[in-house]
């Protein structure tokens, strides 16, 4: 798709803004008091209703039908890049979301501190330490392992349990070099499992990564819950398009989780830290409005509740979304498109293979074709179920940016 339009692009004035509501879609309960609804349907969502009245709606499907995908290929296709042929590991996107240089040199792995007795996984997240007491240990580990082998280590504190290691090797690595299986079971009661070489090329940093665990959590067993470490999303350094060069636009991300700044940073957008939530995010954009083409503003609490398996948490953050839109659109963007990067039904917990919905506020569509912003009512619109990758490509013709194709 970035090759048939990338010849199209033409430079206006105009400004685009996406908001993902980070795991927007979701399922019917079965029972309870929103029995029938999904939480887009039970939620008090006026602006956003009539946004999507006037606006072209519709639900996109982040991979293909039937595949669930992770946050990264959602928010790739969200930006219009193919996420069979872009795959960017958690890893990456931790380290560079927490502005540490990655270069093609390195392997990047995101870590959790847990819980660990007998070798038994306790608690995978360690009880979610403060940020600040995590930062003290990690600051621990890179004091006193700075290097193994020939690889030198690069420790980055993240939000609570999480941190991210940027092992750098004295030479570029070969394709396959990370392909070394997570150290999470993703369950307690287990033991941790030993990082696996899938390819000859990872040998090497597998090793580092076993010392790495190793040495860990000889520093960290006195420590009453962050006892040890897990390692998940060994990844390299990905070559694509910057997003200025598909698309001629200068783009801006809001998001106050570090993976998600550090997506936008792999495809060139700027994105610094930003405190807070929905409403500093929105007043974070409107103060920097002036500077940027396009603005990707990412909302995740919506996530973390469907995850969570709360329907009401996730509905009102919805809501609260919702009630602040009115602020968003006084800054009168040419294109507004609202959905998610994929769906998170609280009814399972988890993410899901489900179509997405939307809604493009522009000056050039058909609308009047739905009544209000949910899934079902998303099914009537005039974008009907389509492609994520397609996303973009619409946003470009919407903001005038997209010259005619061919004669």
């Amino acid at each position: 798709m970035q090759e048939l339009i990338k010849d199209l692009v033409v430079k206006t004035d105009s400004k685009i803004i996406l908001v993902v509501l980070d795991g927007l879609g979701g399922l019917p309960m079965a029972d309870g008091p929103y029995k029938g609804k999904t939480e887009l349907e039970a939620a008090n969502t006026p602006n956003m209703d009539r946004l999507a009245a006037g606006g072209a709606c519709g639900l996109h499907v982040p991979v293909a039908l039937g595949i669930t995908p992770g946050s990264g290929p959602g928010h790739l296709s969200l930006f219009g890049y193919d996420p069979l042929k872009c795959l960017i590991g958690r890893g990456i996107l931790e380290a560079v979301g927490l502005g540490m240089e990655v270069k093609n040199t390195d392997v990047a792995v995101r870590c959790n501190y847990a819980t660990i007795e007998k070798g038994i996984i306790k608690d995978r997240r360690a009880g979610r330490p403060p940020t600040d007491e995590s930062r003290k240990l990690t600051e621990r580990l890179q004091k006193e392992i700075p290097k193994i082998d020939e690889a030198e280590l690069m420790f980055g504190q993240g939000i609570e349990h999480r941190f991210a290691v940027v092992m750098r090797f004295p030479e570029p690595l070969p394709p396959a070099s990370s392909a070394i299986n997570d150290t999470d079971p993703q369950k307690t009661g287990q033991p941790p499992l030993r990082p696996v070489p899938a390819a000859p090329q990872a040998e090497e940093v597998a090793r580092v990564a076993e010392k790495l665990i190793s040495k860990a959590a000889e520093i960290l067993k006195d420590e009453k819950t962050a006892n040890y470490i897990l390692l998940r999303g060994f990844s390299e350094l990905p070559h694509m398009p910057t997003f200025h060069e598909a698309y001629g636009l200068r783009g801006l991300a809001v998001a106050n989780y570090p993976m998600y700044r550090g997506l936008a940073r792999l495809i060139g957008m700027d994105a610094p830290p930003v405190e807070g939530d929905i409403e500093e995010e929105i007043n974070f954009l409107a103060a920097n409005y002036g500077e940027y083409d396009f603005f990707f503003m990412h909302v995740k609490k919506v996530d973390s509740y469907g995850e969570d398996g709360n329907f009401e948490g996730k509905m009102k953050k919805i809501e609260e979304f919702d009630s602040m839109l009115p602020k968003m659109l006084e800054l009168n963007p040419d294109v507004l498109i609202i959905t998610g990067d994929h769906s998170t039904p609280a009814l399972l917990k988890g993410h899901s293979w489900h179509p997405v919905p939307v809604a493009i506020k522009s000056p050039y569509v058909l609308g009047g074709m739905c009544k209000g912003f949910h899934e079902r009512e998303c099914t009537k619109g005039e974008l009907g179920i389509f492609p994520t990758i397609s996303l973009m490509p619409l946003a470009l013709a919407n903001a005038g940016r997209l010259k005619k194709y061919g004669a």
